[in-house]
């Protein structure tokens, strides 16, 4: 379908001229690129501290299949770039995001772990042109932006304290005004949770500290500020790596804590509004993590997919076998939906950079709904599907544990569930996402061929979900208990109108029925004890043709699955 849907979201020209590179992203990512992804997954990268001599000089040594994966993705592509300037792949202005995570989306299917590193330069290359000083901006851009492996700055975000998680305001990390350091401030603390910590740049929040000692305590002290790893003398700046985490997943990445002993660093933008700059960075953050899932998904279901055709027990394939396809069934409606939300967000994305009024609430309230239920239905999408495989997919020779450990990683960065969950919340409540977010879908069902009943279904579902999230955000903190059923609810109800507007648009018989089973199976109230005969179009459904081209087109006004 990708290949179907992509058309709704870009320019004819660009997919025309995108599509050779897509298809060789694909056949990469089938090939080659997973082989060395599971090289650097079982081979993390290390720390040392010294020279063999015994001189200071920290550095993270990386598998070479790990560095290969970035010169593929940083320089072949150009996927952290491919935003920010013209020339990428042979285009001659920056691309729209849904170009970028197209490719992401296809890279992500082999190589999770690098695919933070990319996010992270990509989103402070944003922040820093949005924020940053001109002159700041003309000397890091080049190589924030470059093809050429050797001169490429990868970026990192170091926000992370022990005591400062989620909770920003609590940030303990100082910064005092020094003019004779490089930037005009030294930054004291320690970062907790830092990856890919041997970037050359993080932009790193910290608490202004004023000549007397004294600062602004809440969210109004903390400032945003550019960390080179290298000054411009070409000495090392003044903080180390302390040590590299042992983490569950995203192993061929490193991830370590820092400890800032009076680093040289430059503001960026204003004093005192450090998070809400920031903010912009970590919700492309969370977009990308979106797309991740998304991705994860889609690899583990044609996992499960390519196992269920072509594997037999007791005379049968398993495809063919009607519990086989409940569960592949249960593996594709998130997969799916994931998918459609990222292309949703990306166009809203470009429409609010283009100065677009409404395009901003609505991409304010579709970035967190995708971080929060798309990066959850992951763990259980890739569990699944090692399941399909069975005893094979417990074993580490195969894609199915990788798959398993990095879906973990989703729901936690960028923001852990309940933190999203109230984002959401926050959306409506600040920015007036929600009635922004209905009149889309009302205008997607508007342009949607469908069945009367299936219409009147869909209708219901909006109304009662926009009525939930009404009442839990109108509710004050007595509302936040609803937080997070009003936020799947309004994942599932936009994922399944944009759905069944792709249908529409492809004449895709399939897709509608994907759309409105979204509907029946994550928003409908059901009878647990109900049941009822598998319907003769399920097989069709949940197993696509062996060449992965599917040509269900079809009047998708008669499709009732209700």
């Amino acid at each position: 379908d990708l290949r179907a849907l992509l058309p709704l979201y870009l320019p004819a020209d660009l997919f025309n001229h995108l599509l050779p590179h897509l298809e060789r992203m694909g056949a990469l990512a089938g090939g080659v690129l997973d082989e060395l992804a599971n090289e650097a997954d079982h081979a993390p990268p290390t720390l040392s501290h010294r020279t063999r001599t015994g001189l200071d000089a920290q550095r993270i040594h990386k598998h070479p299949s790990y560095v290969e994966l970035e010169r593929v993705a940083f320089s072949e592509f150009g996927l952290a770039a491919v935003s920010h300037r013209g020339g990428v792949l042979g285009w001659d202005k920056p691309m729209p995001p849904a170009a970028k995570y197209a490719l992401t989306y296809l890279f992500v299917q082999a190589e999770f772990g690098l695919c933070c590193p990319l996010s992270m330069t990509d989103s402070l290359t944003r922040t820093l042109r949005k924020f940053g000083d001109p002159a700041l901006v003309d000397r890091f851009l080049p190589n924030l932006t470059t093809q050429v492996f050797d001169d490429l700055y990868q970026g990192a975000m170091f926000m992370t304290e022990q005591g400062a998680g989620s909770d920003v305001a609590a940030t303990t990390t100082r910064a005092i005004r020094d003019d004779n350091a490089e930037g005009g401030w030294r930054l004291v603390g320690d970062k907790w949770f830092c990856s890919n910590p041997d970037a050359a740049l993080a932009m790193v929040l910290a608490r202004v500290e004023e000549a007397d000692g004294s600062a602004v305590a809440g969210i109004k002290g903390v400032s945003l500020f550019l960390l080179p790893r290298t000054l411009a003398d070409g000495s090392a700046n003044h903080f180390r790596i302390i040590r590299l985490k042992d983490k569950l997943g995203t192993r061929s990445m490193a991830s370590g804590e820092i400890r800032l002993e009076g680093a040289h660093a430059y503001l960026v933008g204003e004093l005192g509004r450090g998070f809400v700059q920031m903010a912009d960075m970590i919700n492309n953050s969370r977009l990308s993590n979106g797309v991740r899932a998304a991705g994860l998904m889609r690899r583990a279901l044609t996992e499960g997919q390519f196992i269920a055709r072509e594997r037999r027990a007791f005379g049968r394939r398993l495809a063919d076998m009607p519990l086989m396809r409940r569960q592949l069934l249960k593996l594709t409606l998130p997969t799916e939906q994931a998918r459609t939300m990222v292309f949703q967000t990306a166009e809203a994305l470009r429409r609010a950079d283009a100065g677009d009024a409404d395009a901003y609430p609505l991409m304010r309230i579709l970035t967190p709904l995708i971080k929060f239920r798309a990066c959850r239905d992951a763990r259980k999408v890739t569990g699944d599907a090692m399941e399909i495989r069975g005893g094979c997919g417990y074993i580490e020779e195969w894609s199915d544990p990788r798959l398993v450990r990095d879906a973990h990683l989703g729901s936690i960065w960028e923001g852990t569930s309940n933190i999203v969950a109230l984002d959401v919340l926050r959306a409506i409540r600040r920015e007036g996402s929600l009635p922004v977010l209905q009149a889309h879908l009302q205008a997607l069902l508007g342009d949607t061929p469908m069945h009367a009943t299936a219409r009147a279904t869909f209708d219901l579902a909006l109304a009662n979900t926009v009525a939930l999230a009404t009442r839990a955000a109108d509710a004050g903190a007595d509302g936040d208990v609803l937080a997070r059923q009003a936020a799947s609810a309004l994942y599932h109800v936009t994922s399944a109108v944009a759905m069944a507007w792709e249908a529409g648009q492809i004449g895709s018989v399939r897709r509608m029925r994907l759309a409105q089973l979204v509907l029946v199976h994550r928003v409908l109230p059901q009878d647990p004890l109900g049941g009822g005969v598998e319907p003769e179009w399920l097989a069709e459904t949940v197993e696509p043709p062996a060449d992965g081209v599917v040509r269900a087109a079809g009047p998708v006004d008669q499709i009732n699955v209700f």
